[in-house]
């Protein structure tokens, strides 16, 4: 007689037809996500178990679970940072300008810890190489990244350099052919703990669930909106629904546009130097600088800097106009 494998539950729980399958709990999600982080499942639990929680979409608790399954692995040193920033859309329609926004931020004092992957969807931009244009290296460590916010405020981690093992389940998209669930969670994973989390969206839905998300992980600050391409980058074409969780409790705001939809530009050439170019004051471009004033707006407002959109802008705008130009030299 066969013995039924520990793990076949969980599928059996998400795979039983549209009647009698349902939703995993938090405490289930994370006890799934363990054995799948110690390697105890057959790839073909890890496919099924997978492309199951994308089909019928992710909860709020199987979030939660999730990231409490993947932190139980996580080697995290006590460094104090601020703001995590997760990135892992890519670009492929605009720059990465908000790779600009939070070294703005970071320049007036604001300890950020970036992390994200490289290059999963072909055709896209990462944080790494937009990052490398303006001579900043990834850390190769936690320690190192521990370093990097010492020294400026700021520092990248790739995913494979603090969870390899996460890192090679969102490789799987290649053999899936569709996002799994880990797009999702890896967001709102927050290595080293940050008061505060920056999360992005490329579809609407998903922005309620990763706010109830943080109120059941007993994350203190969040704000999560739909970013340009999935990142956490400011549309200024169009208007913003900000959706945040402030000491527990939840709550949402709806910003206007900022610029005509006229004036949004779709890239031809990507060419990442203008980051540099625009930071120094060597060109102008009055779609980015908006973008850029705009994401940190949204920053400020997390951060309770200000209190309403005027005031957000009006301080993200002197901010970006007194600069430091000569921090990223040509």
């Amino acid at each position: 007689m066969t013995v039924e494998h520990p793990f076949a539950q969980y599928i059996r729980i998400l795979g039983k037809g549209p009647h009698l399958s349902r939703a995993l709990t938090e405490e289930e999600t994370t006890a799934a996500v363990r054995m799948v982080m110690s390697d105890e499942i057959e790839p073909v639990q890890l496919g099924a178990f997978l492309c199951l929680l994308r089909v019928k979409t992710e909860t709020a608790a199987e979030v939660a679970g999730f990231v409490r399954g993947i932190r139980a692995f996580l080697q995290t040193p006590a460094i104090r940072v601020d703001i995590d920033w997760p990135t892992y859309a890519g670009k492929a329609r605009q720059l990465p300008w908000y790779l600009l926004a939070a070294l703005l931020l970071a320049d007036s004092g604001v300890r950020i810890l970036m992390h994200g992957t490289d290059s999963h969807t072909a055709g896209r931009v990462y944080a790494r190489e937009g990052l490398r244009t303006l001579g900043i290296e990834p850390a190769s460590s936690m320690t190192e990244a521990g370093a990097h916010l010492q020294a400026w405020n700021f520092a990248f981690l790739p995913l494979d350099a603090f969870a390899p093992k996460l890192h090679a389940l969102l490789a799987l998209r290649s053999l899936l052919g569709v996002r799994s669930p880990i797009h999702t969670m890896a967001r709102q994973v927050n290595p080293l703990d940050a008061p505060y989390q920056v999360l992005s969206v490329t579809h609407p839905p998903y922005g309620p669930v990763h706010q109830a998300a943080a109120v059941l992980l007993r994350q203190p600050h969040m704000v999560v909106f739909k970013g340009e391409g999935g990142e956490a980058e400011r549309r200024p074409t169009k208007p913003v629904e900000i959706s945040y969780v402030r000491d527990g409790h939840s709550a949402t705001n709806h910003w206007p546009a900022l610029l005509s939809e006229s004036v949004q530009p779709v890239e031809t050439d990507m060419n990442l130097a203008r980051l540099g170019q625009l930071w120094r004051g060597e060109s102008t471009d009055s779609y980015a600088t908006t973008t850029i004033i705009g994401t940190v707006a949204i920053v400020l407002f997390l951060l309770n800097r200000v209190s309403d959109n005027q005031s957000a802008h009006a301080l993200a705008t002197a901010m970006w106009n007194e600069r430091r130009r000569e921090r990223f030299p040509a």
